[in-house]
């Protein structure tokens, strides 16, 4: 059974749209709790495939080290490019990049 704080990350996570990228403590702020990004990571981790986590990232950009492979593709396939392991713009979310860029 999931705590409210894990329910409201929850439902942070599954309103992400495709190609929408954002950091485990964006994730963990939407919930309330901007400073509990780990937990964040620990619900994405139990989750499987029941989440759309492969659109959580590091707040640098960074893909964290389980499943990358995996990850990189998906994120790939939704519009996302990276360099490497590493987010460098997205449709949507915190990676995004502004007109003028």
């Amino acid at each position: 059974m999931l705590t409210e704080f894990q329910l409201k990350m929850e439902n942070a996570v599954l309103r992400l749209r495709p190609g929408e990228v954002v950091s485990f403590g964006d994730i963990a702020a939407a919930a309330g709790r901007p400073r509990a990004s780990r937990a964040a990571g620990r619900l994405l981790a139990q989750s499987l495939d029941t989440l759309p986590w492969w659109r959580v990232v590091y707040s640098d950009g960074h893909l964290p080290p389980c499943n990358p492979s995996v990850q990189a593709e998906r994120l790939a396939e939704e519009g996302v490019q990276l360099n490497g392991s590493r987010v460098v713009a997205s449709p949507l979310g915190r990676f995004k990049k502004s007109q003028g860029s």
